[in-house]
């Protein structure tokens, strides 16, 4: 088990493949850790690319900071950890929250992302109405209130109907209270539009056809306001397509890697 013991935060981190090969640093979504890219990790080379995934600050094995967080925080513990790990290039895969923190990292950082893959996220997600009220809720009663809500979001409705389902529930509602509600509260305050649109950058954006967290047209709107970039969509997927389709999820990055990454620009 690795921990950073970061400026502000302990960060919960993991390394696999190549310790010399090309970095590719994967960030989680809200209510998940580092094991939302098991399958994706299985199906990559262990040769050429070191892999790396971390439990963001409220999350996993992470500390958790009191709350609210923003996404400048979490950006910056994502600096760290980077800097921490003597990274000084790499590629970024981000979903949801973590595609944000993509973002942001690439518009602070141009010189340390060399490519970004923006997972069912969007430069602004959700209204802040929205989030406040789901941070009430859950203050009141748990993340166990909202639970079976959130799962429509995250899954197809074949899905759920798995016992693998049943396993990420209890992940859901077994991340720390204060580290979900900060980062409710970061992507509540979070609008990237005009940043991202100025990325220049290779870059992909996957969406989800069944991905009611963040819709398809939503995704692939932030992901064309970057020049060059391209989509691609996971049909029959919801909001973490790399658990329910990880075989596709998987074949669209190494396309990235192998292709968009060596032509320089998209």
């Amino acid at each position: 088990m690795n921990i950073a013991r970061l400026s502000s935060v302990d960060l919960h981190w993991r390394e696999d493949g190549d310790s010399i090969g090309l970095p590719v640093v994967f960030a989680n979504s809200l209510g998940t850790d580092l094991r939302l890219w098991d399958k994706i990790i299985d199906r990559l080379p262990q040769d050429g690319f070191r892999l790396i995934r971390f439990d963001k600050r409220g999350h996993g094995l992470s500390s958790c900071p009191p709350s609210p967080y923003s996404l400048e925080d979490l950006v910056q513990d994502t600096e760290d950890l980077l800097d921490h790990l003597g990274i000084e290039r790499c590629v970024f895969v981000g979903l949801s929250i973590g595609g944000q923190i993509g973002q942001l990292l690439a518009h602070r950082q141009p010189q340390l992302v060399q490519g970004l893959v923006l997972a069912n996220t969007g430069s602004k997600m959700g209204e802040t109405a929205m989030w406040q009220e789901r941070i009430s809720l859950i203050r009141e009663g748990g993340i166990e209130v909202l639970a079976d809500a959130i799962l429509e979001r995250w899954f197809s409705g074949k899905f759920r109907q798995s016992n693998e389902c049943i396993a990420w529930r209890h992940l859901l509602t077994r991340t720390p209270m204060e580290g979900y509600i900060g980062c409710c509260e970061a992507i509540s305050r979070t609008d990237l539009t005009q940043t991202t649109s100025a990325l220049s950058l290779p870059a992909m954006g996957i969406g989800g056809s069944e991905d009611l967290a963040s819709p398809p047209a939503l995704v692939r709107a932030t992901t064309e306001s970057i020049q060059g970039s391209r989509y691609v969509e996971i049909e029959g997927a919801g909001h973490l397509p790399c658990v329910e389709a990880p075989d596709e999820f998987s074949r669209h990055l190494m396309t990235f890697l192998k292709e968009d990454l060596n032509a320089g620009s998209l």
